[in-house]
């Protein structure tokens, strides 16, 4: 494999770093670049693990002499930056030493007939990327962002998701209407609303609607469901954060679908 170019930086007005600073800064900068800023050996390595490369390695100039090779075969380009211009972008309170700068497309049209979520004007950051995660490990293979959703892409969701981006088909923006191309049930929670979720037979494969962190699912959403579960909360708190029963459905899914009739 042929080593890819590798350009340092030393200036603050360098276009490229400019770039970097925008998709390192602004949540929705990778939808205007077509590309996606990963910060730190984590994230990268996750996006490598998935048969990903990178259209540019980022390094900084003390780590650069000690760079893993397999974090650097397959780059289209190698950046080294001053260790004070990769800090200036940083998104992280302790910079992280590398980075990688990904080809962005929007995903194509809803896949029908796979298990899927679907983010109601989920806004928080760590709650979205929290979800992806459960998404990914309990085996969701699509997400569905409808618009007012935090942006799928933004490195603080990115960061929160943990390398979950990779294993997940991820669409964004869209309006209620789009999940009228779902063929298969799809599910709300409620606080107070529904049937204990332990008492449900759970379909599979499904789609599992979260709502806003403070609203909940939208009328027009909610107007879409075929089952409507709560969430059992002995201790008598008003509602589960989002991302906690996110995580407390998608498992309950996953366990109806995958495990052993014996371990149900």
């Amino acid at each position: 494999m042929t080593a890819p170019s590798v350009t340092h930086i030393q200036s603050r007005d360098n276009a490229l770093l400019k770039d970097l600073r925008r998709l390192a800064q602004d949540s929705t900068a990778y939808r205007k670049q077509g590309r996606v800023w990963l910060e730190g050996d984590h994230l990268c390595r996750a996006a490598l693990a998935r048969g990903l490369r990178p259209a540019i390695a980022v390094f900084t100039e003390s780590f650069w002499p000690v760079a893993p090779p397999a974090w650097v075969q397959g780059a289209g380009r190698v950046v080294v930056l001053a260790d004070a211009l990769f800090a200036d972008i940083s998104g992280l309170e302790s910079p992280a030493q590398m980075g990688y700068v990904m080809d962005y497309a929007a995903a194509p049209a809803v896949l029908p007939d796979v298990s899927t979520v679907v983010l109601d004007r989920v806004q928080d950051a760590g709650n979205v990327g929290s979800i992806l995660r459960s998404a990914a490990a309990f085996g969701f293979v699509q997400v569905l962002a409808l618009k007012g959703t935090a942006a799928l892409w933004a490195p603080k969701v990115l960061r929160a998701g943990m390398g979950a981006h990779f294993g997940l088909r991820l669409i964004e923006g869209l309006q209620p209407e789009a999940l009228d191309a779902l063929q298969m049930p799809l599910i709300v929670t409620s606080s107070h609303q529904g049937e204990l979720i332990q008492q449900q037979a759970l379909p599979w494969p499904c789609a599992w609607a979260l709502g806003h962190e403070g609203q909940g699912v939208g009328d027009a959403v909610a107007a879409r469901a075929a089952l409507s579960v709560r969430i059992a909360q002995p201790g008598g708190e008003e509602s589960l954060n989002v991302a906690a029963a996110a995580a407390i459905c998608l498992h309950a899914s996953a366990v109806a679908a995958f495990a052993p009739a014996s371990a149900i």
